[in-house]
């Protein structure tokens, strides 16, 4: 006979967590450590992949992390506006690119790269930021000539010859409003949970340590991530490919993103 699905009510779901927290360290549920942790979970709690069955709750969704990871997991792809304008590939790749690491080899002599990760809380080192505008509502991309590192030299030379020196004109820009629709669509409620991680002859073994509920997305809370450097802009693109411009978090930073914050362990 199949196994009924198990279906849990958030406070059954709740103690089980804590169940499962107070067995201690429990080895890796999959070959090779990827994607282990919510595996291993998922496993542990009887659950499908990516499925939480809370009833009459399909905006839930269960969330399990290293402790104190701060790596880099993506949120969505949206490419900038003016949307007449195909920005990346454009402006942006032509106008202050640099010649590829493979140009010439790999790829057609050339090709060009525009691969930049930024964020508001200071300018990378070829003079990118995101500023944002809470007056028009809009998230900017900005370029300061004078903040690019004595290394990109000859680089900025070429962007005073191909467009100047001066801001972006037109800036791209991503508006509020499509903003939060986007990453509202995407942050679902979740319950968040956090493991220590040990590795024992090569084999990870998982101990989840910390759970939190987390409930409502705040756009308020998105623009603070952006502005303090938890939440970045990715550019990634080359002549023959844009690779798509991704809004990327540090992993540490979910809690911030949202208006309710229950700590259950």
């Amino acid at each position: 006979m199949a196994k009924k699905p198990v279906i849990y009510t958030k406070p059954a779901l709740i103690a089980k967590l804590k169940e499962i927290s107070a067995i201690g360290f429990v080895p890796n549920a999959r070959k090779g450590n990827a994607g282990g942790i919510g595996n291993t979970l998922e496993d542990l709690l009887g659950i499908k992949e990516n499925n939480l069955p809370i009833p009459n709750a399909a905006e839930w969704e269960l969330k399990a992390q290293r402790l104190n990871s701060t790596s880099l997991t993506t949120l969505f792809h949206i490419e900038p506006s003016p949307r007449a304008i195909r920005f990346v590939p454009q402006v942006l790749l032509p106008k202050y690119g640099w010649a590829h690491q493979e140009d010439g080899k790999k790829y057609p002599k050339g090709e060009m790269s525009y691969r930049q990760t930024i964020h508001g809380n200071s300018r990378s080192d070829r003079g990118f930021k995101v500023v944002i505008d809470r007056k028009e509502k809009k998230i900017l991309i900005s370029f300061e000539a004078g903040n690019v590192d004595i290394r990109h030299k000859k680089w900025l030379e070429s962007v005073k010859k191909r467009v100047g020196l001066g801001e972006l004109n037109p800036q791209p820009y991503w508006g509020f409003d499509d903003l939060e629709h986007k990453a509202g669509t995407k942050l679902l409620n979740s319950f968040y949970v956090q493991a220590e991680v040990k590795i024992v002859r090569k084999k990870e073994f998982y101990h989840y340590t910390k759970v939190m509920m987390l409930q409502k997305f705040s756009f308020e809370g998105f623009l603070k991530a952006l502005d303090e450097g938890k939440i970045l802009v990715d550019f990634d693109a080359r002549t023959g490919h844009n690779h798509g411009t991704k809004f990327r978090m540090r992993q540490d930073a979910l809690p911030m993103l949202y208006e309710k914050k229950t700590i259950i362990l």
